[in-house]
């Protein structure tokens, strides 16, 4: 049923944020119009991970069918000492993890959730997606907001959901607390053809090894296709955005120290791609009047605890179901909204930096990690997680 509204609700930006919350708001009868600033919806970058707290959104919006064909679902979570190459701690992912969170854990392709996401909208008669719009300021005059584009065109809508990113142009006026926080962390990412990694390396896992000052996590994509790999190292280097070519000879002064399974990953790449770390510090409050952020636009995080897109997901569900149950006063739904979200993504990002020191610790401090994680029992490293992976 379509809400009886004259206006659409209007969403910048078409990444995995914006398309969900377009989905969602469809699902409870919402007209909505998208503006994506490229000429094409498409994602860059390459894998990321899924907890089953984004699997309980899947089936709430019905697409969980759709992610599960290009979805890879790993034995476990496994964290390796990159210095003397012993394990470290390991969360199975088989039968009692999913009964412990009644959903599973995987891992899969930006460009793949982001097309399953995209096939949805444009499936719905409610949605409509246009390109070459960037959003670059908006008003709202309390009973309509207009947004207005850099190529001079303006669309009016019922709300404003900015879901324009890290730089988000949206949060820039809601919030106005300036640039997002430098965290002196980069990281490198590839995708690496699977007959090209060492036998003994393509472990269906997701793997992180852990070294002083930096890391390097991979995993396979696209049944066992592809391996993704992500190297992060701490650098005083700073480049605005997130998509760069990486340095190999940085690479490798930076990984110099570690094992020679992770060197011969590192040493299968020849082309990198590179960006800054960045998050901002918690707010409480991202929405004024018939405006409001989602994503990273609102919270944006480090990638340690790999929820940058899960709190996305869940964000464009509740937005969705707090819109729902205002009928109509869009202010008091972004309130509600946020109310709800605040605590848990906060969390999240303050945590994500904690794991962000404790991957990367040296000395005596790496030592006390490993010897933590290796007293634990499977179930305490199950229940560790469970505050995230209950989801909403």
């Amino acid at each position: 049923m379509t809400k009886s509204q004259p206006l659409p609700i209007l969403i910048a930006g078409g990444g995995i944020g914006g398309l969900t919350a377009a989905l969602a708001l469809s699902r409870h009868g919402f007209r909505v119009c998208l503006l994506e600033q490229a000429r094409e919806f498409k994602e860059i970058g390459a894998g990321i991970q899924l907890g089953p707290n984004a699997f309980k959104m899947f089936d709430r919006l019905g697409i969980t069918d759709q992610i599960n064909t290009t979805a890879v679902f790993p034995e476990s979570l496994l964290v390796m000492d990159s210095i003397t190459a012993e394990e470290v701690t390991r969360i199975p992912l088989g039968e009692k993890f999913r009964d412990r969170f009644r959903y599973p854990y995987a891992l899969i392709h930006r460009a793949d959730i982001h097309a399953v996401l995209l096939l949805a909208c444009q499936n719905s008669p409610l949605i409509a997606l246009v390109t070459s719009q960037k959003v670059v300021r908006f008003e709202d005059d309390g009973d309509r907001v207009m947004a207005y584009t850099e190529d001079g065109k303006s669309f009016e809508g019922a709300a404003l959901i900015g879901a324009d990113g890290l730089w988000s142009t949206i949060r820039a006026t809601v919030v106005a607390d300036g640039p997002p926080r430098v965290s002196g962390h980069i990281a490198y990412r590839a995708v690496l053809a699977t007959e090209e990694v060492p036998l003994h390396l393509r472990i269906p896992s997701m793997t992180l090894w852990a070294g002083p000052r930096n890391h390097l996590v991979h995993y396979p994509l696209r049944g066992g296709e592809l391996f993704n790999l992500v190297a992060v190292f701490h650098s005083d280097r700073y480049r605005e955005g997130w998509d760069s070519a990486g340095d190999p000879d940085e690479l490798k002064k930076r990984f110099q120290d570690v094992v020679p399974d992770v060197q011969t990953m590192l040493g299968k790449i020849e082309s990198w791609r590179m960006w800054v770390l960045c998050d901002r510090e918690p707010v409480k409050n991202w929405s004024h009047g018939r405006v409001t952020l989602l994503g990273d636009a609102a919270h944006p995080m480090l990638q340690y605890l790999a929820q940058g897109a899960c709190m996305a997901i869940e964000d464009a569900v509740v937005l969705a179901e707090e819109m729902d149950r205002a009928v109509g006063d869009h202010a008091k739904a972004f309130e509600a909204y946020q109310e709800r979200r605040y605590l848990r993504t906060g969390r999240v990002q303050l945590t994500a930096r904690l794991y962000g020191e404790f991957f990367h610790a040296s000395g005596a401090s790496r030592e006390i990690r490993n010897q933590f994680l290796r007293e634990r029992t499977a179930e305490a490293a199950r229940e560790s997680v469970g505050w995230l992976y209950d989801g909403i």
